[in-house]
């Protein structure tokens, strides 16, 4: 990543900071009186920001980084986008077929070949008005090629994964209705890996996603998304970003003693 495009980072990262402190307006804690005398109301002031930060990082911070960062290598880079509102009854009845069979571990899962099941019935039976789950990051290349991405928590529960299943697979179902010959890939991305330095427990993802087609993690996201090296430099401008904050930060909290 160049220093020019590290900076433009950085200073986007301070930007969603700043919007992030003018939307937040008081603890969400009404009153906590033996945590304030133990710890100090800017502490736990700070404790409920960094708690509703957390909540919403996904789409303050996380989405408009990762458009920042993709800008460069794709044609197309939006978040939140509503996917085509239609679905082949067809389609849907082989979504279902395809869940259940992973549900009962009657096959294993194979993004390519779900795909392809899918297409061969895009615009079969009675296309159905559906409401979808939005796209959190959507990509498009310059051949056409699209990428739709779902970011979720790094530690999500492992009864959510039939649920990521169905989602990953209905954007397929509706790209390829208003498309049949699209070339679609969903996926699921996890912004970053708990477990550092140790491999990502991808077991618990096991069964139900193709881990080589379905599933980006860590410096796999980032990397796709703006290029090799990208990870890297993205920690390094998350670094820059706080040490330029800090005094703003500190001024923030100050009211709260």
């Amino acid at each position: 990543m160049s220093l020019q495009r590290q900076t433009m980072i950085k200073e986007k990262i301070k930007d969603c900071m700043r919007a992030k402190f003018r939307s937040y307006n008081k603890p969400e804690t009404a009153n906590m009186p033996f945590h304030y005398r133990l710890l100090g109301k800017d502490r736990m002031a700070l404790f409920s920001f960094i708690q509703s930060l957390n909540t919403t990082f996904g789409i303050s911070i996380y989405e408009p980084v990762a458009i920042a960062l993709a800008r460069e290598r794709f044609k197309v880079t939006e978040t939140q986008v509503k996917p085509f509102s239609k679905i082949s009854s067809e389609a849907h009845q082989q979504i279902q077929t395809i869940v259940n069979e992973l549900t009962v571990a009657n096959r294993e899962p194979n993004k390519s070949t779900e795909i392809e099941e899918i297409r061969e019935v895009c615009q079969e039976g009675i296309l159905n008005q559906v409401r979808l789950t939005k796209v959190d990051i959507w990509l498009e290349s310059h051949e056409g090629e699209l990428f739709l991405f779902d970011l979720k928590t790094v530690k999500p529960n492992k009864s959510d994964f039939e649920k990521f299943k169905q989602t990953l697979l209905e954007w397929t179902a509706a790209e390829l209705a208003r498309e049949p010959s699209a070339v679609v890939n969903t996926m699921i991305g996890l912004p970053y890996n708990p477990y550092e330095p140790e491999p990502y427990k991808r077991w618990t993802l096991r069964g139900m996603l193709d881990l080589n087609h379905e599933v980006l993690i860590a410096e796999e996201l980032w990397d796709f998304l703006g290029g090799e090296g990208s990870y890297v430099d993205l920690l390094d401008a998350f670094e820059m970003a706080g040490i330029e904050l800090r005094s703003e930060i500190d001024a923030y909290f100050e009211k709260f003693r």
